[in-house]
């Protein structure tokens, strides 16, 4: 199974947002909702990974209530690749 590095999956959330016009800042600490990425926007930034990578990535809903910033989304889509 191939895997995406924080950087490659920074590419695919820029992606998403561009979608709708919007441009994702440099600042991993931006807030979500400042930026207006929705949960629609998670999703599909979740199905991009998972075209990716070729595998079905697995959620915990508790893992997803604490996603606030750009990091924190970064970080579980690298993080839960390798579960």
């Amino acid at each position: 199974m191939e895997t995406l590095d924080r950087p490659a999956v920074r590419k695919l959330m820029a992606e998403v947002v561009a979608v709708q016009g919007k441009t994702l800042p440099d600042d991993d600490t931006a807030k979500l909702a400042d930026i207006g990425f929705r949960s629609l926007d998670f999703s599909e930034l979740a199905l991009r990974v998972e075209d990716e990578i070729g595998d079905e990535l697995n959620f915990e809903a508790a893992g997803l209530r604490s996603i606030e910033t750009i990091g924190d989304v970064l970080d579980l889509l690298v993080e839960i690749q390798g579960q």
